[in-house]
């Protein structure tokens, strides 16, 4: 029986070399803790957060415009406090139709 397969200090250079090699390729591209899988997963996740923080930022704008708006239109304000909130005036009576649907 020939061991001489078995043992690793027999083998020739370029099988130790191509094992080597695939150890660390296998090691870096799966195991390592900043592996190229690692790094795809959280370029992915980067680009998520961009694409949210881009749409707060939107929402954060269409929101100030509602503010502004509401603090320099008082007839707007008078709007939504009487159909949101049902407010009226000391001397007002209101009168709510509830719709059939």
């Amino acid at each position: 029986m020939k061991t001489h397969y078995l043992n690793p200090l027999r083998w020739k250079r370029s099988i130790l070399v191509s094992v080597l090699v695939a150890f660390i390729a296998i090691w870096f591209l799966f195991i390592d803790t900043y592996s190229v899988f690692t790094r795809a997963q959280l370029n992915f996740k980067k680009d998520e957060l961009i694409e949210k923080t881009e749409e707060y930022k939107q929402q954060t704008a269409e929101l100030e415009k509602k503010i502004e708006e509401l603090e320099n239109n008082p007839d707007l304000l008078e709007k939504i406090a009487r159909e949101e909130y049902g407010m009226r005036k000391p001397d007002e009576k209101v009168y709510r139709i509830n719709s059939a649907e």
